[in-house]
């Protein structure tokens, strides 16, 4: 009896002892979560040269070139708002029936998103205006919006090559000797390469 009682006595000593031993036990604590190191860019600027088809001008064989630039504002990693010009003043090639212009002044959401390694993507809506000059074209100046997208190569923290293209809408008479000031939807497709600057 003695026995079974100093037994019992033995085990209830690491049975009291447990619940101290195991409350003396810390986890380890987490990692913190690296910071973001070095400065975040809230605007970039974007200036380059581009292309557009010519679809307004009746006849026209060539598209016309110029240059192009945007500014946008950027609210968080993914989405911001694009404000750009584009002036095209030179026709491709010689042969249109007419010495065309057109500028472009155009506004819209942006989307932004990193694709893999120093490569990432955007797309963006516009709406804006369309001038067309030195074709008599009736109104010369017209709503204008579209749809488009294009690729980034990072060549460091602040600057980054672009190309990107977009279908651009707009309403323009058929004929530049019509009275009825008809508009006629047109579409034209613009292209362009350049180089985009963070700060």
């Amino acid at each position: 009896m003695k026995r079974n009682v100093l037994l019992s006595l033995l085990a209830l000593v690491p049975a009291a002892l447990m619940p101290l031993a195991a409350s003396c036990q810390i986890a380890p604590e987490r990692a913190p979560a690296p910071e973001r190191t070095g400065p975040v860019y809230k605007w970039e600027a974007y200036a380059g040269f581009t292309y557009t088809s010519l679809n307004q001008v009746n006849n026209s064989r060539y598209g016309l070139i110029g240059v192009n630039a945007s500014i946008t504002r950027d609210f968080g990693k993914y989405f911001g708002i694009t404000a750009e010009g584009a002036d095209f003043f030179k026709a491709l090639e010689t042969g249109n029936p007419v010495n065309a212009t057109v500028y472009q002044i155009l506004m819209g959401p942006a989307v932004h998103v990193e694709l893999f390694g120093k490569f990432s993507a955007f797309g963006h809506g516009l709406l804006g205006v369309e001038h067309t000059g030195g074709a008599s074209e009736i109104p010369d100046i017209s709503f204008a919006g579209g749809f488009g997208g294009g690729a980034e190569y990072s060549l460091g923290k602040r600057l980054a090559l672009r190309a990107s293209g977009d279908k651009i809408l707009s309403s323009f008479v058929e004929d530049p000797n019509h009275q009825g000031y008809s508009p006629h939807m047109r579409s034209n497709a613009r292209a362009g390469v350049g180089v985009v600057y963070r700060f």
